[in-house]
């Protein structure tokens, strides 16, 4: 068993100072502070571990939609190619859960390759999922159709496609519709979200071949979901009718230094929630690992910067004491919003009977990691590495 002592727990809601036991790797309890005893706990369990909060933060790990666990890119050319990620990467970020994709590459870069890369990182400590196909429609696959890959295989739960960006197949709003379709139905046959990841790009199209795709069907817009949506002003406010309509935004992260795309994560976070757009449609990712190449007005690449996965993390800490944002909503759309949009049971809540996944948060930095019931952080050092990692 693990007893985190004298944590000030968020669940993402605000519970007060509370102490937490987990067992199995699900959270047994969360008690009020003074409620357990050392001396009873150690004769159910000898190896019984504790954690002191120290009243700090306690809070969900981080759910992290969008990461290229496996390896990305290719614009450029092969040398431009980003490699796997490693355990102690995803630790250092507070990321307990992600779900890994494909980007631009889906010729050369393997959904099965990403397959097995999700299930070592799952043995080695956090948990995983992916989604099918790339940037291209119709889609790569790892069946032969979206529906089986989604149906079939257990760490599928939907689709990977990119509209209005000059590497995308440009694909009709019938070919978005056929592709989402199949999504969709592979996701109610197999009790999975069956969601469809749209990468934007910066066309001036926009979200039009999204929008075209969706008329005169029931398809439910919560289907979509658009992500990368800060790339440019018009983009943005196209995705805020997006959101205000119903559908979910996920945005991402970039420090409030050195925005990559358009807008600072605050400036669009607090754009999007003058508009009218629920909190709860909104999510946080990282686009980690991802390529980051530039391009000039002729299509040229001038320029290529990586993805880090640590930009969730940093956000959630730089705007934890944001007097317009606050720290619980931006912990929502780190945590359970994407848990809740992807249908991740027991992830992104701290409560009776979930996955033993939280994060003790210090001044500004982090502090203990805790996945699966297991400590993978303790005090900043990271406890454990990736099989081929080099130990400390």
């Amino acid at each position: 068993m693990l007893w985190i002592q004298n944590g000030n727990v968020y669940a993402p809601k605000a519970l007060g100072v509370c102490d937490i036991l987990a067992a199995e790797r699900k959270i047994a309890g969360i008690f009020p502070q003074g409620t357990l005893n050392a001396e009873v706990l150690r004769v159910i369990d000898p190896e019984l571990s504790i954690l002191d909060a120290r009243g700090r933060p306690v809070v969900p790990g981080i759910v992290d939609r969008h990461v290229h666990f496996n390896g990305a890119g290719g614009e450029g050319g092969p040398r431009f190619r980003t490699p796997p990620l490693q355990l102690s990467a995803f630790i250092e970020a507070g990321v307990t859960s992600a779900v890994g994709l494909l980007g631009t590459d889906g010729t050369c870069r393997s959904l099965r390759e990403l397959l097995m890369k999700a299930r070592g990182l799952e043995d080695e400590g956090i948990s995983t999922w992916i989604y099918t196909g790339s940037y291209s429609v119709p889609s790569v696959t790892l069946t032969g159709d979206v529906m089986s890959d989604i149906c079939l295989i257990d760490k599928v739960i939907g689709l990977k496609m990119a509209i209005s960006d000059h590497r995308s197949s440009h694909p009709s709003a019938e070919e978005i519709r056929r592709a989402v379709s199949d999504a969709r139905t592979g996701g109610i046959l197999s009790g999975k979200c069956g969601v469809v990841c749209v990468h934007m790009g910066s066309e001036k199209t926009s979200l039009t071949p999204l929008l075209q795709a969706i008329e005169d069907t029931d398809i439910p817009l919560t289907q979509y979901g658009p992500t990368h949506i800060t790339r440019c002003e018009s983009l943005l406010r196209e995705s805020a009718a997006f959101g205000k309509r119903g559908g979910n935004l996920d945005v991402t992260a970039e420090t409030e230094k050195d925005p990559i795309f358009g807008k600072s994560t605050r400036q669009a976070l607090r754009f999007l929630l003058d508009g009218g757009v629920p909190p709860e449609r909104i999510t946080l990712s990282s686009d980690g690992n991802g390529s980051m190449p530039v391009f000039d007005e002729q299509g040229k690449m001038t320029g290529m910067a990586v993805g880090s996965i640590s930009t969730v993390l940093e956000t959630l800490l730089s705007l934890w004491d944001d007097p317009e944002l606050g720290g619980q909503t931006i912990l929502g759309m780190c945590t359970s919003n994407a848990a809740s949009q992807l249908g991740l049971k027991g992830k992104g809540q701290l409560e009776k009977g979930a996955d033993a996944d939280l994060l003790v948060l210090g001044d500004k930095k982090l502090l203990h990691v805790v996945a699966k019931g297991q400590v993978l952080m303790r005090d900043g050092a990271v406890l454990k590495r990736g099989t081929f990692e080099p130990r400390a």
